[in-house]
């Protein structure tokens, strides 16, 4: 999980967590980020955003193993931003976890290039990464980050819902959002995909 502006190296969140959980969510006046789905092609460049976002290439190699996991990657829910010169400027992925058995998605990680960073990137690619999800038909949407940045989108603690994670994290980092209100929110603990290792 990531933003523009916080470096996980003062952070004490596990590897789920990002370094830039701190994007204001304002691009500078002119600049409208371009959001779509992630193609074959940007595969190359959606890892060196993630390894330039990171102190290490862990959350690039991350989504590589994601990618290759059928039970995990849903096409259609890894998603770009692209930089007024076409480059990618973000990119945020969603992946299949369950809560207690019953499906959901996982926010992680997402990623901005570090010229890009406190721009509003990250939060361009977050939205529309979670507008692609509603159209789906998801329901609930976990992400392990900075309690400053995700409520804007809508987030709350995961506790609210009876939902934990499966280790040690600061409850009010663990959070939930909730796509469809009509359908019942599973309780129970997060299960994750294998490539993560928690």
């Amino acid at each position: 999980m990531t933003d523009d502006d916080h470096s996980p190296d003062d952070s004490p969140l596990p590897s789920l967590s990002s370094p830039h959980d701190r994007d204001p969510g304002h691009p500078p006046a002119g600049i409208r980020w371009a959001t779509r789905p992630e193609t074959a092609a940007d595969i190359a460049a959606v890892h060196a955003v993630n390894a330039a976002a990171f102190p290490t290439e862990a959350e690039a190699d991350l989504v590589d193993a994601l990618r290759e996991d059928p039970s995990a990657w849903l096409p259609g829910l890894a998603y770009v931003a692209e930089a007024p010169d076409g480059s990618l400027a973000a990119c945020a992925l969603l992946t299949r976890c369950l809560v207690a058995g019953e499906p959901a998605l996982a926010l992680a990680p997402v990623a901005t290039a570090p010229a890009y960073q406190r721009r509003g990137a990250g939060q361009a690619v977050v939205r529309a990464l979670l507008d692609a999800a509603r159209l789906r038909g998801e329901s609930l949407v976990l992400v392990l980050g900075h309690p400053e940045y995700y409520p804007k989108f809508g987030f709350v603690p995961a506790s609210r819902y009876g939902i934990r994670a499966g280790f040690e994290v600061p409850d009010e980092a663990m959070m939930a959002l909730v796509l469809d209100g009509s359908a019942a929110v599973a309780r129970g603990t997060i299960e994750y995909p294998a490539a993560f290792g928690v």
